[in-house]
């Protein structure tokens, strides 16, 4: 049964196959998934001049992010049940 259909934010197996496989879209299709929850991640608190807080997206940790991901993505191994 695919949970994907039940549940739309998981992210469907063909895709995750696809992009283990180095299919570029499929890759593109699991960033732009993951897009918001990076930025959240990377998301940090600065300071004016005024001392007055404000949230910007740093980013440099979101790229790194962003590689990891495609990282992890390239060596992961997919496992068929039997």
């Amino acid at each position: 049964m695919d949970r994907a259909k039940n549940n739309p934010h998981l992210l469907p197996v063909s895709v995750i196959e696809a992009a283990a496989g180095g299919n570029v879209d499929a890759i593109n299709a699991a960033l732009k998934h993951y897009e918001q929850y990076i930025s959240v991640l990377a998301t940090r608190r600065l300071y004016d001049e005024n001392g007055v807080p404000h949230l910007c997206v740093d980013d440099e940790m979101r790229k790194t992010l962003e590689i990891k991901l495609i990282t992890r993505i390239l060596n992961f191994e997919i496992i068929k049940a039997a």
